[in-house]
């Protein structure tokens, strides 16, 4: 039995490794050539080896542990920005990528036979500590949101490219908190469908305790697009459970990618990679970090940006936009090089852009993709739209504040806060009629028809979602052709 067991293994090395060509680093050489596009899907070898093509969200209330939850998945802490390391929280949204794996030997009983490491880690891995040889499974991207009401449309931006999401509740604090409402909320907007409740900090509590509240989850989430999801109580800061969490991640479905279609990337990050002092024979071209909407990005692909460079026209009353044209001069995912990028994950494209047009995240919200095929670009949009009963991620103090709690009609000449894609933006109600409206917005938006969209109303000095829609259709800005 052992020698047949043994012999099965062998074959099934023999199959793993020749299904494509492994570099020294242990990961996938990539050709574009030899990709099979009738085939190719999120679990491809040669494309999961070097990228990650599952995006999950981490959502839930401020300081329940998402940003833990992430590092003890991934060995990635999102947290880079001065602000966020001093506040110790979540400003920006973070992104880290972990390699799923699960134990060659059979024997291993789940969910020991479950681990993940970060995005360089060999497709066919032995552990240096147990001796134990594991295989990719899944190559994922963590999308850690901010948990802070005041960074709602931060959040919003990144629930545009989730395709499953950590919801993280504390297991030492009364559920559900204002923020796990409004994010939950939130998901449901963006029609996820995989959701996996993490019960965090289960250390801090008496069993006793950890089972009552997680009836009291079970009552949150009912009849909500979490009402059937697992439950895993976990400790993110001693790793505790955490190849449960890798095990129910392997059941995630693998998205339907369009893979044939003319590439878009949505951009979510854009910075500018040079040092201060560098040579002028040293500077490198502006970088944009997305998420790939659809089709295939190449190195050495000409590409454009819209609604790229906004200013005023020459009579100063309206604005124009001129598209930022440039080619593709490297693709990276963290710390790994490629040829071609698909949909899923964080994407760094390299280009040839004035390195000052990309600096501080000015491109966020941009669309990047081939020339020519891009959406329109809207500076006023018709939509359909569907409006909460109350608000969410509101404390109640009193019967005063459950009256704020309900949420108005659209009113003429509002302001709302517009969230398309990875776009946020304000916008005035010029017309409304029952659950259409007409939106003049404060910056050009390069959307497709059908897009949705989520709205925020001002609620005592913080932007508080009420609604969502989708795009109808809307007016056209004018684009400026570049004078080169």
């Amino acid at each position: 039995m052992a020698q047949m067991d043994e012999a099965d293994s062998t074959n099934e090395d023999k199959k793993f490794m020749s299904d494509y060509e492994v570099g020294k680093d242990g990961l996938a050489i990539q050709d574009f050539k030899k990709l099979d596009m009738d085939t190719i899907s999120a679990l491809t070898p040669q494309i999961m080896s070097r990228q990650a093509t599952i995006n999950i969200g981490t959502i839930g209330h401020v300081a329940h542990g998402k940003s833990t939850v992430v590092k003890a998945l991934s060995t990635v802490k999102t947290m880079h920005h001065k602000s966020e390391l001093e506040r110790n929280i979540t400003i920006k949204l973070g992104y880290a990528n972990a390699k799923i794996y699960k134990a060659v030997d059979k024997s291993i009983p789940r969910p020991d036979c479950y681990r993940s490491w970060g995005s360089q880690t060999p497709d066919d891995y032995v552990d240096p500590r147990s001796q134990t040889r594991y295989r990719l499974q899944r190559h994922v991207s963590f999308v850690d949101c901010p948990g802070h009401d005041i960074l709602m449309a931060t959040m919003l931006n990144g629930a545009a490219v989730m395709d499953a999401a950590l919801l993280l509740i504390a297991g030492n604090e009364p559920c559900p908190q204002p923020q796990t409402s409004e994010h939950l909320a939130a998901v449901e907007i963006m029609k996820l469908r995989h959701i996996i409740i993490l019960q965090n900090k289960i250390d801090l509590v008496q069993p006793a305790q950890a089972a009552s509240q997680c009836e009291k989850i079970r009552d949150f989430v009912r009849e909500t697009v979490a009402d059937d999801a697992p439950i895993v109580p976990i400790s993110a800061q001693l790793q505790y459970n955490i190849d449960v969490v890798c095990e129910y991640i392997l059941k995630i479905p693998p998205p339907i990618r369009d893979f044939t279609s003319s590439p878009q990337l949505i951009v979510i990050r854009s910075f500018d990679v040079n040092k201060p002092g560098a040579e002028a024979d040293d500077l490198q071209g502006g970088v944009a970090g997305g998420s790939i909407l659809k089709g295939i990005l190449k190195v050495g692909q000409d590409i454009e940006i819209l609604p790229g460079i906004i200013k005023k026209s020459a009579t100063g009353q309206g604005i124009l936009c001129q598209p930022i044209q440039s080619r593709i001069t490297s693709l990276f995912a963290e710390k790994n090089t490629l040829q071609f990028a698909v949909p899923g994950g964080l994407i760094g494209v390299g280009t040839n852009i004035d390195p000052t047009l990309t600096r501080a995240d000015r491109l966020v919200g941009q669309i990047l993709g081939e020339v020519g095929k891009l959406p329109h670009i809207y500076i006023q949009i018709e939509i359909s739209f569907f409006l909460l009963h109350k608000l969410l991620g509101v404390r109640l103090d009193s019967s005063e504040d459950q009256k704020k709690m309900r949420i108005k009609p659209l009113e003429k000449n509002e302001v709302l806060m517009v969230n398309i894609g990875s776009t946020s933006t304000g916008g005035t109600v010029i017309a409304t009629k029952k659950d259409l409206a007409r939106i003049h917005l404060t910056s050009p938006v390069c959307t497709d028809e059908g897009a949705k969209l989520a709205l925020s109303r001002r609620v005592d000095k913080h932007w508080r979602l009420i609604g969502w829609g989708n795009v109808l259709k809307g007016v056209l800005l004018e684009t400026q052709k570049d004078e080169k």
